[in-house]
């Protein structure tokens, strides 16, 4: 079993990473394999609706070689689940996920339909729940089944490094880690608990 782990930050080991990684350690200590991806800092190009991909049938954006839709379509041959993670701007998540996002699942949708998702968008102050909304809405309509947390998959900083001080948000990651892997592990008839394990709750607040 593998989850693959789309960074959507520009910024390769920002806050973002860092929630990711938390994911990714906690998946390796449930026995799944992961990998996380950086979509870099370049501009991902936006669907044009031009439909060739359909027509063409191979699961690959014509505008490919331009950026690394294709390469994360491939991914998916190989991986049972993913994961995408962004930063916020302006209450939505990064221009480039939200491209990579749209025509991966339009050109490559056959090879994510039924593996689960999740979403987890990470923010200085606001807006987390709303790019978060709109992460998780795309994987709604393509037949894949969403993984939820003790809480929306969120957690807060703003200067590199800082989200892993946010303790009950890095908590968040681990637990949907925990619901990840147990749901992986049921659709592929593994023997297993009832339920997921939970950690007992660290609450956090940003009151100093």
């Amino acid at each position: 079993m593998k989850v693959l782990l789309i960074n959507g930050s520009p910024r390769q080991k920002g806050n973002t990473n860092i929630a990711l990684s938390e994911i990714a350690q906690q998946l390796k200590k449930q026995g799944v394999e992961s990998e996380i991806m950086w979509i870099g800092n370049k501009a991902v190009r936006g669907c044009i609706a031009c439909n060739k991909c359909r027509e063409n049938g191979d699961c690959r954006c014509v505008f490919g070689d331009q950026d690394i839709t294709n390469e994360v379509i491939a991914k998916m041959d190989e991986c049972d689940a993913v994961i995408i993670g962004s930063p916020v701007y302006y209450g939505q998540p990064s221009g480039q996920l939200l491209c990579l996002q749209q025509r991966m699942l339009y050109a490559g949708g056959a090879n994510f339909q039924g593996k689960p998702a999740a979403a987890v968008t990470i923010c200085r102050r606001g807006g987390a729940t709303a790019a978060f909304q709109t992460l998780q809405m795309p994987f709604q309509m393509c037949n894949m089944p969403l993984i939820g947390s003790q809480y929306w998959n969120i957690a807060y900083g703003r200067e590199e490094g800082q989200a892993s001080q946010d303790i009950e948000g890095m908590q968040t990651m681990r637990t949907l880690a925990n619901n990840m892997a147990w749901t992986l592990k049921k659709m592929h008839g593994f023997e297993t608990t009832d339920a997921p394990e939970l950690e007992s709750w660290t609450p956090m607040h940003f009151i100093r």
